[in-house]
């Protein structure tokens, strides 16, 4: 691995700071004593005490919300495990651009940004769309692509560990400089509320690559050391035949890189960060995508930077695991977004120690769920700033002493 890349993300590992624990005691303290029964807004008090553990404030206002969806097509699908041919993930990184596909139309009705970086797409789209840097991404696809896809992982590694670095710290990278960002702790007010209302970013980490769900299953499997039979799924859709292959090819590809019966809740993650690091890098380079190694960079440079992480489905959950294993104070950033039909979703979420907020039966990816979300979480922060008190409201709350 390459030293000084290497360094530049152990750097901004470093950089994450704990969530504030009294923060959040406190918020949950104060949506108890709005003029409500108690606990009686669910996941949105959930919600408001979980933005104040990253501001630092009880009240927050979102400043931002953005959809980094990273693209990069995956070697796997040579061996027949996906149903859409390699040009689709070309093809609906630049329908993204256009806001026409699923998650970015329905981006265009909730007032979200969004952000499509290439880290490996395979096929050329030069003249179809303009390629940006991360400063003009709203111009067309950020490129920063690091191959050409990846590696058969059936047969070969899928990219070496240097380039899951890279692709890490692009994700990073792209987490952190986003546009309309504010600092961590930073406030709308000064003074006695400096610390009561704040603002907050919303970042949703999605993805768009044909074949990922084998791989994400593949990184799974080699995290927990289940079996890939009980948490394969049938991703975008494939036949009978096609899903026995799957399962089939994700066990050899486990065998074939001496990770079918490893389980990273070992000793390797419970040693030094650069260790964890090694361990994390050695998996993901095996048997991972570009896409997953930069979303996990993108949900650890969202913690960096004090912003709050919005899961979408299965491969995004296993990429945040992937953050949390390397650092777990990320976990404290992340929001779950909703259930995702992938039977290894499950698996992920558990891990995570997260209860997804939405179940609609989604299953497309590319962000879709976060933009959902973003406006879920908007509702948790209306709470907080424009319910009163029982005391503004002027209504005796002594009744509620025996049930608080």
């Amino acid at each position: 691995m390459d030293n000084k890349e290497c360094k530049e993300l152990m750097d901004i590992i470093g950089s994450i700071k704990t969530c504030d624990g009294e923060a959040k005691q406190k918020a949950l303290k104060y949506a108890d004593s709005l003029v409500k029964p108690p606990r009686s807004m669910g996941k949105l008090e959930d919600i408001a005490a979980s933005l104040s553990g990253i501001t630092g404030c009880v009240k927050n206002t979102v400043s931002s919300k953005r959809v980094l969806v990273f693209c990069a097509d995956n070697g796997v699908t040579d061996e027949g495990v996906a149903s859409a041919p390699v040009s689709v993930t070309m093809m609906q990184a630049i329908n993204m651009t256009k806001g026409i596909t699923g998650m970015a139309a329905l981006a265009k009705h909730f007032g979200a940004d969004v952000t499509v970086v290439d880290v490996g797409i395979k096929a050329e789209y030069e003249g179809l769309v303009k390629k940006c840097d991360l400063a003009h991404a709203d111009e067309g696809i950020v490129y920063r692509n690091i191959r050409k896809g990846t590696g058969n992982i059936a047969k070969e590694p899928a990219m070496t560990e240097a380039e899951c670095i890279r692709a890490m710290l692009v994700g990073a990278e792209c987490a952190m400089n986003i546009a309309g960002g504010s600092e961590f702790g930073d406030t709308i007010l000064q003074g006695e509320d400096a610390h009561f209302k704040g603002k907050i970013d919303l970042v949703g980490i999605g993805e768009m690559g044909i074949g990922n769900t084998t791989t994400s299953t593949a990184v799974l499997c080699a995290l927990t050391g289940v079996d890939p039979d009980s948490i394969t799924g049938r991703g975008a859709g494939i036949t009978d035949e096609s899903f026995d292959k799957k399962k089939a090819v994700i066990k050899k590809a486990l065998g074939l890189h001496g990770l079918g019966e490893v389980g990273c809740d070992s000793k390797q993650l419970d040693s030094s960060p650069e260790d964890r690091l090694g361990s994390i890098a050695g998996i993901v380079s095996k048997v991972g995508g570009l896409d997953i190694a930069a979303m996990c960079g993108a949900f650890i440079g969202a913690a960096a930077a004090g912003r709050a992480a919005v899961i979408d489905g299965y491969i995004s959950a296993v990429a945040a695991l992937l953050s949390v294993k390397l650092c777990p104070k990320v976990s404290g950033y992340l929001l779950p977004s909703h259930v995702s039909k992938e039977p290894g979703y499950l698996l992920a979420i558990k891990e995570l120690g997260l209860n997804p907020y939405l179940d609609l039966n989604m299953g497309l990816g590319e962000g879709s769920g976060c933009v959902v979300a973003f406006s879920v979480i908007e509702a948790a922060c209306a709470m907080m700033n424009n319910m009163a008190t029982f005391e503004e409201g002027k209504i005796d709350d002594s009744y509620l002493e025996g049930i608080r």
